[in-house]
């Protein structure tokens, strides 16, 4: 679903969720057709509502608002239609402040349902859910559901690294798909322990691994690196790893971010990060890179990523482009999140 942003109306917002969902008709049948119950509704930045999400997961439609906070009235009128599509609970999620945090309260009730782990599925895949929890982002980004879908769907037989690996979604599908190894690497605990339990869900933990590591020593090891580090920078402990190559690689870094090991940086040096990925792919293996930085431009990053490749010694034989689903529209067909598969030599 492509929008111009000249299109982007300025409706009532019981009007722009009305519209929303009549557009999403046929893909909400899709979704139940394919054991999905977990997307999005409304897409607010594009739909009429800049800062305000609204998504099912499973069990719960989940209301996120991150510029300024609805009314009582408001989500009284949003319930009310969500309710005709499908009698779910409803948890409404206000993250105005500047730190993104949820500001308000819920009764009882739904206190007790968001705080509580709840099941989804994707695809007949089933996922942890848990709409209120210690971090702050929901427990499966759903517009990375087309990465899921590659990865299950190339992975029979396969050995799959999952960096930055969240909660596991992509190793999960991987491990669904029929990969014979799957590591997942993460420097959050409680994320690693939530892809466990969604390796559980769908009797992979026999398959997937997952170590708790800064993803540079792990990467650069995995490399056959030396770990380095920032200048001046006094390195703390790491799991020991041995050098090797993955058929499947995934990498997913956040936007930015910094520890003692290196700087996250997409918008000025994705290839710290890519350089040492590409390493660990074996030749004849796919390397799937993801880049979530609205302004940075589609064609000059994957150029960028051609000539690091290149620069190796190596060559890219194939490449596939893999677009968010149309529960996810955008401006002109120009994603935020940018997703190539890179098959090397």
């Amino acid at each position: 679903m492509s929008i111009t942003s000249s299109e982007q109306n300025t409706l009532p917002l019981s009007q722009a969720l009305s519209q929303a969902i009549n557009k999403r008709a046929d893909f909400l049948q899709q979704a139940a057709d394919q054991q999905t119950d977990c997307f999005r509704l409304f897409h607010g930045t594009v739909e009429g509502c800049n800062g305000l999400n609204i998504d099912r997961y499973g069990n719960a439609w989940l209301i996120q608002s991150f510029h300024q906070s609805l009314t009582e009235s408001e989500l009284s009128e949003l319930t009310a239609q969500l309710n005709q599509v499908a009698e779910l609970a409803v948890i409404y999620n206000d993250r105005s402040n500047k730190n993104s945090r949820v500001l308000n309260t819920l009764v009882d009730e739904l206190q007790e349902f968001a705080t509580s782990e709840q099941q989804m599925q994707e695809n007949g895949i089933k996922f942890t859910s848990k709409l209120r929890h210690e971090g702050q982002d929901p427990l499966l980004f759903l517009d990375m559901r087309i990465g899921r879908e590659y990865v299950a769907a190339n992975s029979e037989g396969k050995t799959v690294l999952n960096l930055f690996s969240y909660t596991c979604g992509i190793g999960t599908a991987a491990a669904v798909g029929g990969a014979k190894r799957v590591v997942n690497v993460d420097f959050s605990s409680f994320a690693l322990a939530a892809g466990r339990k969604n390796a559980a869900l769908n009797q992979a933990e026999d398959v997937c691994e997952f170590i708790q590591s800064d993803a540079f020593p792990a990467l650069r090891q995995l490399a056959g690196l030396n770990v380095g580090g920032r200048r001046n920078q006094r390195l703390p402990a790491y799991p020991k790893l041995a050098a090797t190559q993955f058929d499947l690689v995934f990498l997913d870094p956040p936007r930015y971010a910094k520890s003692p090991f290196g700087i996250v940086d997409l918008i000025n040096d994705y290839q710290s990060l890519f350089k040492p990925a590409l390493l660990t792919t074996k030749a004849g293996g796919t390397i799937v890179c993801c880049n979530n930085v609205a302004k940075v431009d589609r064609e000059a990053w994957f150029n960028s990523l051609v000539r690091c490749v290149e620069k190796q010694g190596r060559k890219v034989t194939e490449h596939t482009w893999l677009d968010c689903h149309q529960d996810f529209p955008s401006f002109d067909g120009n994603h935020p999140l940018k997703i190539v598969a890179l098959q090397l030599s």
